[in-house]
């Protein structure tokens, strides 16, 4: 199923890189941003796009956190990866690790590696998706989740 703006987020758990556990369905009062991407650390060029994407989101946070919102960002990578990918580059959310590949499979759609595809679903405190980037501009990302928060008031 690929899920349009207006429809109903659906629920998942899973583990976080500090971990601990994290359900869509605990964060009722807030908005929540879903930033799927396919790995940490891959050997072509998507990596280089992952850490852009991280750093302008990184310089977001502030401003997204303000606007009564919460971010994960997703990938299949482990529990482990996680940690030292957001330890290494000092990132201020939390990083969610999906192995099984359910949420990126309900969410974003699996590419032909079998990896999550790089996407952005923003989830109103109704929890509807009331956003979704499909082609990020990996430089402009976190002002493009600004605007889109903002909007939502």
């Amino acid at each position: 199923m690929i899920f349009v703006q207006g429809d109903v987020a659906p629920d998942f758990e899973l583990q976080a890189n500090d971990g601990s556990v994290v359900k869509l369905s605990y964060y009722r009062d807030k908005n929540v941003i879903l930033c799927f991407y396919p790995k940490n650390h891959l050997f072509a060029c998507p990596s280089k796009k992952v850490f852009k994407m991280a750093k302008t989101i990184v310089l977001a946070y502030p401003e997204i956190i303000a606007l009564d919102a919460v971010l994960f960002a997703i990938s299949v990578d482990t529990v482990e990866d996680q940690k030292k990918f957001v330890e290494e580059y000092k990132i201020p959310y939390l990083h969610l690790s999906d192995p099984k590949k359910e949420a990126c499979k309900a969410y974003a759609g699996l590419n032909i590696a079998g990896l999550a595809k790089r996407s952005t679903f923003i989830i109103n405190k109704e929890r509807k998706i009331a956003k979704i980037f499909r082609d990020i501009d990996v430089e402009t990302h976190g002002k493009e989740i600004i605007e889109a928060l903002k909007s939502l008031k």
